[in-house]
């Protein structure tokens, strides 16, 4: 969470897994998006990531996830929901049967606390196929949570389509640098290499929270108030 001495007005609780977490300085710069978030929001906006490596839909559930969020959770505060990676592992989940019945248990406990549950279809994996096009490699699972906020009115942020938009913006060798890419002996934490296309570098964290942030403002949520003014040096590119 945000360091501040102010109490914050609203806390943003995050939901989500590896792609969404804050990870161990012994991953660095491996970094979730939800662990460049608060770098958008002002001290008056608390940022609590609760994510959790490898966490389905599910498995947050099983593991008492949801239960630690709704227990701390005031009325006006927001709860950012991003799963898919990981549902579509053979344990995983059905996108139109048990997927979205998930997705209905947060919403409702969400709902129940008087706080706003925002769905945010899972972040792309940097895949390219042979016209040099970001490949889709989330399956129905993007649909399937588009469909359920939908049918639920639900606040949503297509995050999906929004990283895929941001991955051709800058092609196949300009994408590497969103991800952890590092020859053998080139970085401490990976002297054996690393080319990682699913897990952002920091800076890529940075670019994706940035996109959330944008999905915060189209959609018109009071939560947008307390956005800070985008700053140039968070944008593609940098």
């Amino acid at each position: 969470m945000k360091r501040t001495d102010k109490k914050p007005k609203v806390t943003v609780y995050l939901a989500g897994d590896s792609t969404v977490a804050d990870c161990p300085p012994h991953e660095a710069p491996m970094a979730g998006w939800g662990q460049m978030l608060p770098l958008f929001f002002s001290d008056e906006a608390g940022v609590v990531n609760m994510a959790k490596g490898g966490a389905s839909s599910n498995s947050f559930i099983d593991e008492g996830g949801l239960d630690d969020i709704t227990e701390r959770l005031a009325p006006g505060d927001y709860v950012l929901i991003q799963f898919g990676h990981n549902d579509q592992k053979p344990y995983g989940t059905d996108p139109y049967t048990t997927y979205q019945e998930h997705l209905v248990r947060y919403v409702e406990a969400v709902r129940e606390k008087q706080a706003t549950p925002v769905l945010i279809t899972s972040a792309e994996r940097r895949r390219f196929d042979q016209n040099g096009k970001p490949a889709d490699t989330l399956g129905d699972f993007p649909k399937a949570m588009k469909a359920l906020a939908d049918s639920f009115d639900v606040p949503l942020i297509d995050l999906w389509s929004k990283t895929k938009a941001l991955y051709e913006s800058l092609g196949i060798e300009g994408s590497k640098r969103l991800f952890v890419h590092f020859q053998p002996h080139e970085h401490p934490h990976y002297p054996n290499g690393i080319e990682d296309n699913t897990h952002f570098s920091e800076a890529g964290a940075r670019q994706v929270a940035r996109l959330v942030t944008e999905g915060i403002r189209e959609l018109g949520l009071p939560l947008s108030a307390y956005l800070l003014c985008e700053r140039s040096d968070f944008r593609a590119g940098v």
